[in-house]
């Protein structure tokens, strides 16, 4: 989340040449850690839109592409084709993700399916309640809701 700081007492004590650059920018400044969030979200698109174009690949345990994929394999994947190099399976995922709540999650943020603090599955939140994933043996690659409230979100920046 980015820090916004508020226009009048920045007014206050800019010079000419500050004041016409925050007009330019259209009133907002963000704090150094904005480029860092806009750089994670751009990442995570691309991940999203990578696992979505392997809708129908099937699944094989194990594999991390770029035919079959497990659940882990799919997001490894998809973040390694975008630029991010995750580790292999959903729980090392997880402790990588830098932990969001649901009320924070976006899209292509990382979805954990959990039994108490175990993680067993990983999927890419889509959007509306749904997640590109790569399910079981015998199922493919597809976009499917939510089906439980025991997940965790993370971001991968």
């Amino acid at each position: 989340m980015t820090a916004q700081v508020h226009v009048p007492s920045l007014l206050a004590r800019a010079g000419t040449a500050s004041v016409l650059t925050l007009a330019a920018v259209g009133g907002t400044m963000f704090a150094p850690g904005a480029a860092t969030d806009a750089q994670a979200a751009t990442l995570s698109m691309k991940a999203l839109n990578i696992a979505a174009s392997k809708k129908g690949s099937p699944y094989r345990w194990g594999a991390t592409g770029p035919s079959r994929f497990d659940c882990s394999g799919l997001t490894l994947y998809a973040f390694k084709k975008a630029g991010k190099k995750l580790p292999r399976t959903a729980q090392q995922q997880y402790n990588r993700a830098r932990h969001i709540s649901a009320s924070h999650r976006q899209r292509g943020d990382l979805v954990f399916f959990h039994s108490g603090r175990s993680v067993y599955h990983v999927g890419i939140y889509a959007g509306k309640g749904k997640i590109w994933h790569s399910p079981k043996t015998g199922a493919v690659v597809r976009l499917e809701k939510i089906w439980t409230r025991s997940v965790y979100y993370g971001r991968i920046n």
